[in-house]
């Protein structure tokens, strides 16, 4: 399914199966995955933007304000946060605990959420501890 890279090669031969059992309780890991789309979302649900006034005339309820100066650049700074397409990206867990191992069904229970939805494939590595 995957490639990864290691330092020792001599600890492995070729098209080798690495299963659960190259893990123990009790050890960290990260974790990587696809997270869940949410499709295009507004700036408030994009970025955790708060909402304008909601009375008196106020038209700015869950407007992004604000873009950028006026005439003196002209244009809108690369990078800026506005509305656009939520989720859908490579994201990593890290630090999960090991809780169980279950090499009869090949399943490691680790201790807090992953990225994605059920089904989705997963990059487990030892976590790197400095």
């Amino acid at each position: 399914m995957k490639e990864y890279h290691v330092s020792n090669t001599e600890d492995f031969t070729i098209g080798q199966t690495i299963d659960v059992g190259t893990f123990t309780e009790g050890q960290f890991v990260d974790i990587s995955g696809k997270s869940i789309g949410k499709g295009f979302a507004g700036n408030m649900k994009r970025h955790n933007y708060s909402r304008g006034p909601m009375s008196h005339g106020s038209k700015n309820h869950r407007e992004p304000g604000s873009i950028g100066q006026g005439s003196t650049t002209g244009r809108v700074y690369p990078g800026k946060k506005m509305a656009g397409k939520l989720g859908d990206q490579q994201m990593t867990v890290s630090n999960l605990k090991i809780l169980k191992i279950d090499t009869k069904e090949h399943l490691l229970i680790v201790k807090g959420a992953v990225p994605g939805k059920p089904g989705n494939l997963l990059s487990i590595r030892p976590t790197k501890r400095v």
